[in-house]
């Protein structure tokens, strides 16, 4: 089990890459996270939804995504509130005075799930959530020392150095932690390390003295893993740089309030002539094109994009000749309205949307989660993607669809999907991940282009994920003593 000294220390990307290293040993391996909290999640082959980590380190073990790899995740809708997801679906809501409940009502339920993996698999590679450490959440916690205690798992504890004091954080953990679960942890690593491994090297032994277990590694900081990321203080896309050039494209995504599925933009920052701009407001500077991201909360997105005045800025997008992209819940906010007669996201009967897209939106509580694929109708090109919403959307009788979906989950018969508006600058659609389709992302740049007169580029090649994972792997298996990991599990697995 991989633990950490806190959140974002890098636990998921090191738990892909063992969960690959131990693949490439013969082993079949399986991650697991009990509980994940994360707006960041990925549909199943059978429709389930899981945490987007928990989809990366299946496909680290070369494995479809299933719901027992994730069995609970949560997902928050606002600061005291959160949906649940208990086996894949949808299971309630969830308080913040209640998360005590979650020992009580899915304890079993987590066991259970790693239970089948441990009987199926010889490794299963358990991830932990935040800190150990949290004293306060002892007694509720289901995924960090109550699965390595279920699953008898040795625990590797991961300090993030680049965000400083690592040292402490490991010493500090350590003391928090009772006796038996000191046991539990049988070495440390230190994650994201830039500079002379020689410098660090007198703490390390110091740490090694104070604590009586071995540091397993230090795995040096590595520049556009390129891999998606669980979750993070920043969004990701926009701690890159972006390079240098005259013809540089502007595109703009909306902050909107519990933003949904942030690796969408992942593809576009890795693009050589894209800046992705955080808008928060009215922006005075030109933008190419505006993208509305999705939403765990359209009711409050859609007041939090007026109040801000981001309608503003989409309309002088629109004015300046530049595109409009709403994705899932963004889709439903570019609308002429959204109904919602049960109230399932507002008190509100009926909300007014932005009216760029001439379509409109029904609530209902049944949530869709599906897997597709198709042919964007404009440019031929194949997408693939996965919707996860809340919802479903008409397009009035002037507008055409985006998409052509050739398959869904349990689906064979062709449908049209998404809304296009008249003039064809306004785009509107449910598929998440469609950017990673490298034909359609440069078609939709290209675009973009041609409105400011520059020539078109070429889609680039791109390593695949498989291979991303692999890179990584080689990175970790560099600076990280797999005998003694090796050994480690080794002796547990006799116990």
């Amino acid at each position: 089990m991989i633990q950490g000294t806190g959140s974002h220390v890098g636990k998921s990307v090191l738990v892909a890459a063992c969960c690959r290293l131990l693949l490439r040993r013969g082993l079949r391996v399986a991650p697991f996270k009990a509980q994940n909290m994360s707006n960041n999640s990925f549909v199943t082959p059978d429709g389930k939804e899981i945490g987007r980590a928990q989809a990366v380190q299946a496909a680290a073990c070369r494995l479809p995504p299933c719901a027992d790899f994730n069995p609970v995740l949560i997902k928050p809708s606002g600061e005291r509130e959160a949906q649940l997801v208990v086996n894949g679906l949808v299971a309630g809501t969830l308080q913040a005075a209640e998360f005590g409940r979650l020992r009580r009502d899915c304890a079993q339920t987590v066991r259970h799930a790693f239970d089948r993996l441990a009987s199926s698999y010889d490794v299963v590679v358990l991830e932990g959530a935040g800190s150990p450490a949290e004293i306060n959440l002892r007694e509720m916690d289901i995924v960090n020392m109550f699965m390595a205690a279920h699953a008898k798992a040795p625990v590797l504890l991961v300090g993030d150095i680049d965000r400083g004091g690592v040292f402490a954080a490991l010493v500090g953990t350590m003391e928090l932690l009772t006796q038996d679960e000191r046991t539990r942890v049988k070495g440390f690593v230190i994650n994201k390390f830039r500079g002379d491994r020689g410098v660090l090297d007198p703490g390390i032994r110091e740490i090694e003295r104070k604590l009586g277990i071995p540091c397993l590694g230090v795995i040096p900081f590595t520049r556009d893993l390129q891999l998606p990321e669980e979750d993070a203080v920043e969004w990701p896309v926009f701690s890159r740089q972006a390079e240098v050039r005259e013809d540089r494209l502007r595109i703009g995504v909306a902050e909107v309030p519990c933003i949904s599925n942030f690796t969408d933009f992942d593809p576009l920052a890795s693009e050589p002539d894209i800046e992705l701009i955080r808008v928060t407001g009215p922006s005075p500077d030109r933008l190419d094109a505006l993208i509305f991201p999705g939403t765990k909360h359209t009711a409050q997105a859609l007041q939090f994009v007026k109040d801000h005045r981001i309608d503003q800025t989409a309309r002088r997008v629109l004015d300046d000749r530049g595109t409009v992209l709403g994705i899932c819940g963004g889709y439903q906010i570019l609308g002429r309205q959204i109904l919602d007669p049960d109230c399932v996201e507002s008190p509100l009967a009926s909300l007014e949307g932005l009216n760029l897209l001439d379509v409109v939106t029904s609530f209902s509580p049944a949530k869709m989660t599906v897997q597709v694929s198709g042919i964007h109708r404009a440019s031929g090109h194949p997408i693939d993607g996965y919707e996860i919403h809340m919802g479903q959307t008409v397009r009035g009788e002037q507008i055409g669809p985006m998409f052509e979906i050739r398959e869904r989950t349990n689906e064979k018969n062709p449908r049209q999907e998404g809304a296009v508006s008249v003039d064809g600058r306004v785009f509107g659609t449910y598929i998440h991940g469609l950017f990673e389709a490298p034909l359609f992302r440069r078609w939709f740049l290209n675009r973009l282009r041609d409105v400011r007169g520059w020539s078109a580029l070429d889609s680039k090649r791109e390593a695949s994920l498989d291979q991303r994972l692999d890179q990584f792997a080689d990175v970790v298996s560099a600076h990280l003593d797999t005998n003694r990991l090796m050994a480690i599990i080794d002796q547990s697995s006799v116990r």
